[in-house]
Order: C-alpha cells, then structure tokens, then sequence
C-alpha cells in the first residue's frame, strides 16, 4: 500500500467520537493529497524546508491586483496613514491562517468540508454562495489586473486583453501535471520577481522613512472618516481574503507528515512559520505598493489617483525615469499570474468542500473566469479604463463584507475540543480571532451606515 493510500486509510471513520457528524471525506485536492514527504528523522531545518510552499500561496492572495488598487489609492489621498491598516490586516491573517493549518491537520478537513458537516443545508449551501462570490470578486480583479499589466506592457487593448487572461487555464493545467512543488516553484519565483521590483522603485522613490514610520501607528480618523473607513475595508478585504482561509486549510493537507500526535503537533510547528514567514513578505510588497503611492503621488499633489494605468503614467515624469513604469508593469502581471494559481485551487477546494462535485481544475477555472469576464467587459466598455479602478477598489470592499462567514466558523471549529482534540486552539488565540471577526463586523456595519446617511 502507497504512502498515500495508507494516509487515506487512516483517516476517522463514521461513528468514531471525533466531534464531527460524518466521517472524513476525500481529502481537498485529492491529487496531491499527501504527495510531499515530510523527512521523520534528520535536522528540524530539513523539516522546516519540506513545509516551505503553502504559506507562499497564501501570500499570493495579499498581493494580488486588488491590493494594488486599494494601497494605490489609499497612499496617494491619505499618504503614510494607511499603513496601519496594513499592518493591523497583515497581524489578522497571520492569526486567522494560523487556524487555518489548526484545522486541517487537527481534523484531516478544509474549511468547507467542516461547514458542510457541521451546519445544517440551510446554512451551508448559503455559506457555499458566500464563497462563491468571494472567489468571483477575486477573479475580477485578476482579470482587470493581468488585462491593465498586459496594456501596460505590450500596449495590448483592455477589452482584447480581459480574453486573454482566460489562457490561464493552459498555465494552470501544465503547472498541476508537473506536480504541486513546481506549483509551489512557480508561485514563489513569481513573488522574488515582485520584491525586486518593489524595491527598486522604493529607492528610486526616496520616502521619508520617519513619516513611513508614523504611519504605521493607529489612527481615530480611520474610524471616523468615511473616505478613509472604506479605502481601509477594501484594503482589509484585499489583505485578509475570505477564499485563502478556504485555500491554507487545504494546500497543507499537501504534505505527509504522518498521524501520530507529534507528528500533528511538528506539522502544526512548522505550517504556522511558513505562513507567518510568507505572510510578513505580503506585508513588505504591500506596504511598498502603499509608500510608493504615498511618496510619489501624495507628495507631488496627485491626491485622486484611483486607477492603475493612470499611477504607472505618472511614475516615469515623477520618478525622473523609464525603469520605474516598467517594474510596475512587470510586478503587477505577476501579481495577477501569481493569483490566477491560487484562485484556482480554492475554487477547486469550495467547490469539492461544500457540495462534493469534483470538476476538472481547468473547467472549474473557465466558469469562474467567464463569470468575471461580464462586469470587467461591462466596465471597460462603457467607463474605459478609468472605471477599472473603482471596480477594482469595489471588489475588495465585498471581499471585506464576505470574511466573517468565513472567520466565525473557522472560530468555532478550532476552539470545539471535541472536533480538534489536543491541538484545541488556545484560549488567548480564540479570543483574538474573535475579536477580529467582531471588529471586522462592527466596520461593516460602521460604513453601511455612513453610507445610509449619506
């Protein structure tokens, strides 16, 4: 019997006391399941090493072409004073994918397959659409990101563009059949070519690093400004993503590391760094899209920059060279590239979750990717590109609006004894989650109502 098989064999049965209703489904991407080796004995480097992957497709999801839009335009009208949002949004998903791994290595499940058997269909199927529309909102703004990147570039119009990026799928399909570590290779490679060129442009930018500094300290005026409340929900939306909390409880059911209690404890060790790590490099691009907006624009009296294409126009003349526009192009096709993977793979892992329908990878992609086709076409033709941005900006402000059907289960699962055993969530990290979920709840309700009146 192969490693795999017996990890499927050693799965909990129906009627095992367990916390969970039913017994374990096939695991999330059944295809990879268990494909990378965890060494048992040798150096906790070597270990360390094994579990390196999935915390950098996570990242992915804080980087994508949404991001952009929001610190954009957050640095450009508010300068440096965002960047505690990024900060604040960066601690939260460093917690929340911290449950994340929790939960899967704890219980052998992704997120949606918890929902599906801890909630009755009233409530579940509603959770599945949650997601769904999470997802769609995030394939827009990969679809308006890579279609602006490819103009930007090679000068290829908007509307021919959105077509092209539905390619993806050719990308995606040989990626998977070389095996999830080139997806892995590919994923971060992508991310090296993106920090590289953020920093470039930070330097050729020259911020003030005491102004960046203090921006990184809270503000009431986040709170209190209606403006300034909804560039930081779109950049909490773009930052803390609804589908990569579905996306982290499955990729790191990837690696074999064994049933035995140790195993699931080391395991948990060693996930938790990998995404912490990844996710404090999200954070410096994050932050860089933010500073570079702020230094460049905010400095200059370019308050209202809202669109990509219109923030990689002014680079050149501001920034007193030709490099920068191109790195910005170059960083950006990533970013959407990058999130093309990894979009893809949480729809597979909802899709198989909550209502068990297996599809192939590459059909699942080309309905999602058709259904975001509409809006951005939509958009471009009656708006042209200066409606992109607001688009954008919009899709990450519903993201935000969708993260607590995600974030109060995830909660729930992991504080539950019953369904997590020894690897129970500790009191003081239930307790912080929670109160994300509040917070993020309370800002919802907090820009409803500024809107309501007005």
């Amino acid at each position: 019997m192969s490693d795999q098989s017996q990890t499927f064999a050693s799965l909990p049965k129906a009627g095992q006391s367990d916390g969970w209703r039913s017994k374990s489904p096939i695991p999330s991407l059944s295809e990879v399941f268990g494909s990378v080796a965890v060494p048992r004995g040798g150096s906790a480097w070597r270990r360390f090493l094994a579990f390196i992957g999935p915390g950098y497709l996570v990242a992915v999801g804080y980087m994508d072409p949404g991001n952009w839009a929001t610190s954009l335009a957050g640095g450009a009208k508010f300068g440096y004073t965002l960047l505690f949002v990024a900060l604040l949004s960066n601690i939260m998903a460093i917690l929340l994918q911290s449950l994340c791994a929790r939960l899967a290595i704890a219980s052998g499940r992704d997120l949606a397959q918890a929902c599906r058997d801890a909630f009755p269909a009233w409530v579940s199927w509603p959770l599945w659409l949650f997601a769904e529309a999470a997802i769609i909102a995030t394939d827009l703004a990969e679809v308006i990101g890579v279609a602006i990147g490819l103009n930007l570039l090679f000068g290829i119009p908007l509307e021919i563009g959105v077509f092209l990026t539905a390619a993806d799928v050719f990308l995606i399909l040989w990626l998977q059949n070389r095996g999830f570590r080139w997806v892995e290779a590919f994923v971060i490679t992508l991310l090296v070519v993106i920090s590289a060129c953020f920093f470039v442009q930070i330097a050729m930018a020259d911020p003030n690093w005491n102004d960046v500094i203090r921006g990184f300290a809270p503000s009431v005026e986040i709170a209190t400004n209606p403006e300034m409340l909804y560039l930081s929900l779109g950049i909490i939306g773009a930052t803390v993503m609804p589908h990569n909390l579905y996306l982290h409880s499955g990729i790191v059911q990837t690696r074999n590391w064994g049933k035995s209690p140790e195993g699931k404890r080391q395991a948990l060790t060693l996930a938790t760094w990998d995404s912490t790590i990844a996710l404090m490099l999200a954070l410096a691009i994050n932050a860089s899209i933010l500073i570079l907006a702020a230094a460049t624009f905010h400095t200059s009296g370019n308050t209202e920059i809202v669109e990509i294409d219109q923030a990689h126009a002014l680079l050149a003349p501001l920034l007193g060279g030709a490099l920068a526009p191109v790195l910005f192009g170059v960083a950006l096709l990533c970013s959407g590239l990058n999130a093309t993977v990894t979009a893809t793979m949480s729809g597979q892992i909802v899709m198989e979750g909550f209502v068990h329908l297996r599809i192939s990878p590459v059909l699942r992609r080309l309905i999602t990717r058709s259904i975001a086709l509409v809006p951005a076409v939509v958009v471009i033709l009656l708006w042209g590109s200066e409606g992109t941005g607001q688009l954008l900006i919009l899709s990450q402000v519903v993201l935000s609006f969708q993260l607590p059907f995600a974030i109060v289960p995830l909660v729930m699962f992991t504080a539950s004894r019953a369904k997590m055993g020894d690897l129970v969530a500790p009191l003081w990290l239930t307790v912080l989650c929670g109160l994300i979920a509040v917070l993020i709840i309370g800002l919802n309700a907090n820009l409803i109502l500024s809107i309501l009146g007005g």
